[in-house]
């Protein structure tokens, strides 16, 4: 029998256990604590009930936690675990090119690469950092590291990159942030960044004009914009046709490592938006003839002493503009070495009072209303009055009798002006009108100025005997020749273009819209009108009287027609009254007269005029720019010399 059972089976009484220091507790209810239980906890149902409570509430916390996460607050969470992953890359438009009109480039873009680094923060990694830069072996202390860095950059760069420039922005530890080089070739700087990776690249574009200062008052100028990552037109076509040029950028957003766009993750392209190229602009202007325009301009102005000067060479019958040449032109490769008024374009923009050649207004309006012919005779006296004012010529006589053609011919003030009379004011503002004198030509060009021609409401008595001598009114170069292309194209004037077409990124060729004619004299007047202009160019040894005031314009085996000017300049110290010493001299001609292929018009600013011959006279280089034209053109002789015109009467 065990040991703790009485002899009936039942169990002995439990011996109970004495704790030091008195005797053992009893449990409250009587109750034996349950087997296992510590001493002194099961017997306490409000610490239970604590313990629950405090259970619940944290699982209640838990799942309000939960709910905002996953409920509320899903979209905001999901967006910020999206932008901590997700990288966003922009994927540059090429910008169009600018051509002539034989596909000669004139502008075109390549994609460079820009180097910077944070020189602050290279140096605190080389102080941090020195056992892994040895360990590239670049050198031993931080002067070896950057002069290293400095030298390889040359290296690869050239003088696009001087090492001393170079060592001075890497080493300049106060700033954050130092341009190394604005437009690298990109294998050149990936060798760079590879073997430097403090070296940070960025894309960029580079706009390159292969031709230097060619067309350069045409195309004008783009730079690069940091701020749109793209090249933005600063002046000429470059600005005026931005929008078509510049194209539209692309972007790729996919996943990367912590947001680094170097770490992209392998099939994590979320979105790729390719790039658009900007279209390319075929311009009606011809390279080769732009460049011997420039060229022959510049060599008058300093063979004539004068401040400036301009040309224009036009198509007689479509008005398409083959050169619009400026003295002293800039190379846009080289923008920031020049001051600001030499990047203008004055053929278009400065307005000037163009003396005689103006008097073929005169000439049209009398063929086109019967007011007189070629041959008709006209008494110039020494002097002429009107209103207030006394009209002299350029050069003294008594009086004599000229023709129409030698009033035109010879250039007479007072004869021009007997002959607008019987015109009259009206015809003769409505004929200004037509020849597009006090209106922009809507060529395209930016900062295109309209000339001015005083409003008839405001015509004085004396205002009509300035306009028929090109006095009082004003305008560009490019209005000048418009004139002459009218009475080349058998009266019907077509307003410049210098845009011949648009070839999309697509391949699709847009041309130009031809601008709308305007009829201003008659085919058979503007006949008249360019034949009987012939006399400007007529030279008799024999008699002085015949000689008209352009022969030197003369072309060998071509006739030509055309037209020279003097107008004295106003003179802000003589209170605005015309001087007697500077001038504008001008030329308009028509080549060849029989059968018009080309219009040519030419003005220097201040000449000196005391140089004989060239000094008061475009007509010289009107003869080199024609010969060079005959032959670029491959434009056949006349069929005969231009039949002699009496001009004056013995």
């Amino acid at each position: 029998m065990p040991a703790n059972r009485t002899a009936g089976g039942r169990p002995a009484t439990r011996p109970r256990p004495v704790a030091r220091g008195g005797p053992a507790p009893r449990p409250a209810s009587g109750r034996k604590p349950r087997r296992g239980a510590p001493a002194g906890v099961g017997n306490h149902p409000t610490r239970i009930v604590l313990s629950r409570v405090l259970m619940v509430a944290v699982l209640v916390i838990a799942g309000v936690r939960l709910v905002q996460v996953q409920g509320f607050q899903a979209d905001e969470l999901s967006a910020a675990a999206e932008r901590q992953r997700l990288t966003e890359t922009t994927q540059q438009a090429l910008r169009g090119q600018i051509l002539d009109r034989n596909g000669t480039q004139l502008a075109f873009s390549v994609q460079t690469v820009s180097l910077s680094i944070n020189p602050k923060q290279l140096k605190a990694d080389w102080d941090s950092q020195t056992a892994v830069f040895k360990t590239f072996k670049l050198g031993d202390t931080y002067e070896q590291y950057t002069q290293g860095m400095a030298d390889f950059i040359h290296q690869q760069l050239g003088d696009q990159a001087k090492a001393a420039d170079m060592l001075a922005k890497i080493r300049d530890t106060g700033t954050t942030y130092a341009l190394l080089v604005r437009d690298a070739d990109p294998v050149k700087a990936g060798t760079i960044t590879k073997l430097y990776t403090s070296i940070a690249p960025a894309q960029r574009q580079q706009r390159v004009y292969p031709d230097g200062s060619v067309a350069s008052n045409v195309v004008g100028y783009a730079n690069w914009r940091e701020d749109a990552k793209t090249p933005q037109g600063l002046i000429g076509l470059e600005n005026s046709l931005d929008d078509t040029l510049k194209g539209t950028n692309g972007s790729t957003l996919f996943d990367s490592a912590n947001g680094n766009d170097d770490l992209q993750l392998p099939g994590s392209i979320r979105e790729d938006q390719p790039a658009v190229p900007g279209s390319n602009v075929q311009l009606t202007i011809d390279a080769d003839v732009q460049y011997q325009a420039q060229k022959m301009l510049n060599a008058y102005k300093v063979a004539t002493g004068a401040a400036d000067g301009s040309m224009v060479v036009m198509d007689a019958k479509t008005g398409e503009v083959y050169a619009l040449a400026v003295t002293d032109g800039f190379d846009p490769n080289h923008y920031g070495d020049y001051k600001l008024e030499q990047l203008g374009d004055s053929a278009v923009t400065t307005p000037y009072e163009p003396g005689s050649v103006n008097k073929v207004v005169t000439a049209a309006g009398a063929i086109e209303y019967g007011v007189a012919q070629p041959d008709t005779v006209v008494d110039v006296q020494p002097s002429f009055k009107m209103a207030d004012r006394t009209v002299t010529d350029a050069w003294g006589h008594g009086d004599v009798q000229m023709t129409l053609a030698g009033v035109i011919g010879k250039s007479s003030n007072i004869g021009t002006l007997e002959v607008a009379q019987k015109i009259g004011p009206d015809r003769f503002v409505d004929l200004l009108t037509k020849f597009g004198l006090g209106q922009k030509t809507g060529i395209g060009l930016p900062g295109e100025s309209p000339g001015m021609v005083p409003p008839r409401s405001t015509w004085s008595g004396s205002t009509f005997a300035n306009l028929p001598i090109g006095q009082g009114l004003s305008m560009t170069l490019l209005q000048m020749t418009g004139m002459y292309q009218a009475i080349a194209n058998d009266g019907l004037r077509v307003p410049p273009r210098i845009i011949k077409s648009v070839t999309k990124a697509d391949g699709t060729v847009v041309p130009q819209a031809k601008p709308e004619p305007v009829r201003v004299v008659s085919p058979q007047t503007a006949k008249t009108v360019r034949d009987m202009m012939r006399a400007v160019m007529q030279h008799d040894p024999k008699d002085t009287n015949q000689n008209g005031t352009g022969y030197p314009a003369d072309l060998p085996g071509y006739q030509l027609s055309g037209k020279t000017g003097t107008a004295q300049q106003p003179d802000p110290a003589l209170g605005g009254r015309y001087s007697s010493s500077k001038y504008w001299i001008t030329f308009a001609g028509i080549l060849p007269a029989d059968n018009p292929r080309l219009v040519v018009g030419i003005m220097m600013d201040k000449p000196n005029y005391s140089i004989p011959k060239i000094g008061s006279s475009a007509a010289p280089l009107f003869h080199d720019i024609g010969s060079y034209l005959v032959q670029h053109f491959q434009i056949p002789m006349s069929p005969g010399e231009a039949p002699f015109q009496q001009l004056q009467l013995p």
